[in-house]
């Protein structure tokens, strides 16, 4: 009796320790971009949200093969519209009520189908940065895709939405209760913020505790974060904020009360912080950040002013090396997973401290143990750095320069590091490591200490359809922005 109750207690043990470690905060979600030059493959990424327990997922896009993955997985989806997408949608209801058919209902058709709650109607596209080229056609955008959801029949369960920046709304004096929707589209925001309400679809937002300190060097770095540490921000009716996510929410819920909507469901559409690319962007720093983001959302505590459950996608899912760097160079390194699948740090989707590595992604296939390097007997030095500067320009350098996981590197490792992000991007051409004689192809991996020498992985982009305009942005978005000293 004494070694059958002996084996009945360590079997208990042992089961709470496996619900621990497979119970994953409610609601949370993560976004899946693809803009890399060379995405994974589909199957692969729905095998590695599933061996990780996610279960929810944002899309960019409603890429077919994409979405077509998801199929019977049980995931809940949200696909979107890209921005460039709107003014098609805004002047024709014919055109939304196509879209809605083919990328919506066509993945509903039984009970295996796609899993669809939410069409995300533009990505953030009242950005100040865009001059207010998508004003006067994000609204009628979204009315026409949520009237196409309702005449489908699928209205009730799937709902359109905007994912909106926060800037959407500030406060003059930075308390929450000043809150109120930027001067310039408050009355767009009423507008939407009601339609919204009433199709009982909830306000999206992207919250960026990274980009407060970014932005501002006198920011309190303790405020970024879910430690305390910082001075709290006083508000009305004795509310205290010790952090800027709180205050960042909850000032759009004094934006969302002064329209006369103080209820309405509010996800967060993004949250996240980078790994690489700026000083405060590190994976120690990243580590800190989540874990007390999932320790915030597992306790069910809210917000001072909302307080119950939060639902937030992660942002990302994977580095992307195609993204603009325009708002900096941390922008391609917001994945919780590296461009490869695999993961960065451990992290406890549960917030309940059982720190793991999360499960990498199965079934990845590299391209062939080879890097293009400086050649070591290159003597005209001076040469090197125009050929570094198209090297950067055509690929991804933005783990070189001081804080960044490749500030170690001298001059000839830093030239080297280029070459082969321009080669492994080009699928190792040999074509594409020549640099005017000055590369040569090494099989001795060329990694220096924390910075790593990329192989690139077989591609998806070819059938995802994305390479070959993506590279022309991206090109354009980094020319001359790195200079070999």
């Amino acid at each position: 009796m004494a070694r059958t109750g002996r084996f009945i207690v360590i079997w208990a043990v042992s089961m709470v320790i496996i619900v621990a470690a497979v119970k994953h905060v409610q609601g949370l979600g993560v976004n899946w971009g693809t803009m890399a030059s060379h995405p994974l493959n589909p199957n692969i990424v729905v095998n590695l949200l599933k061996d990780n327990g996610i279960k929810k997922v944002k899309l960019f896009d409603a890429d077919d093969w994409t979405v077509s993955s998801l199929a019977g997985t049980g995931i809940e989806v949200m696909v979107g519209i890209p921005n460039d997408q709107l003014k098609k949608f805004a002047s024709s209801y014919d055109d939304a009520k196509d879209w809605v058919k083919e990328n919506v209902t066509k993945h509903l058709r039984d009970s295996g189908g796609v899993d669809i709650r939410y069409v995300g109607v533009g990505n953030e596209p009242f950005l100040s940065s865009y001059n207010g080229t998508f004003m006067k056609l994000t609204f009628p955008a979204l009315k026409n895709i949520q009237r196409a959801l309702n005449e489908a029949g699928v209205g009730d369960k799937i709902k359109a939405t905007v994912p909106q920046n926060a800037d959407v709304y500030e406060s003059p004096s930075n308390t929450p209760s000043d809150g109120n929707f930027r001067k310039d589209i408050r009355d767009l925001m009423v507008q939407i913020v009601r339609f919204l309400n009433d199709n009982r679809s909830p306000f999206l937002v992207n919250i960026y505790p990274f980009l407060s300190l970014y932005e501002n060097p006198n920011f309190p770095r303790d405020f970024a974060f879910f430690d305390g540490g910082s001075k709290p921000i006083n508000d009305k009716n004795n509310l205290q904020y010790d952090n800027v996510f709180d205050a960042n929410h909850d000032t759009l819920v004094w934006s969302l009360k002064k329209t006369g909507v103080p209820d309405m469901k509010v996800l967060v559409g993004e949250v996240g912080w980078p790994t690489d690319g700026d000083k405060n962007a590190n994976i120690d720093l990243a580590k800190k950040f989540y874990d007390g983001l999932f320790r915030k959302l597992a306790k069910n505590k809210g917000t001072p002013l909302r307080p119950g459950h939060t639902e937030a996608y992660l942002f990302s899912l994977f580095d992307e090396d195609m993204k603009s760097v325009a708002p900096g160079h941390f922008e391609r390194h917001w994945g919780i997973f590296r461009y490869d699948g695999q993961p960065k740090f451990s992290m406890d989707f549960s917030g309940q401290g059982h720190d793991k590595m999360p499960v990498a992604a199965k079934g990845v296939q590299y391209l062939e143990k080879k890097w293009c390097v400086l050649d070591r007997d290159a003597k005209n030095m001076s040469a090197v750095g125009t050929e570094v500067n198209y090297a950067c320009a055509m690929s991804d350098c933005t783990s070189l320069g001081p804080d960044r996981s490749c500030k170690e590197l001298g001059e000839r490792d830093s030239a080297s590091y280029a070459f082969n992000m321009y080669f492994q991007m080009n699928d190792q051409s040999v074509e594409a490591c020549d640099f005017s004689g000055l590369a040569t192809i090494v099989t001795q991996n060329a990694s220096r200490g924390s910075c790593l020498f990329p192989i690139q992985i077989e591609s998806s982009a070819e059938r995802l359809g994305i390479f070959g305009s993506t590279m022309i942005v991206a090109a354009g978005a980094l020319m001359s922005l790195f200079i070999f000293m």
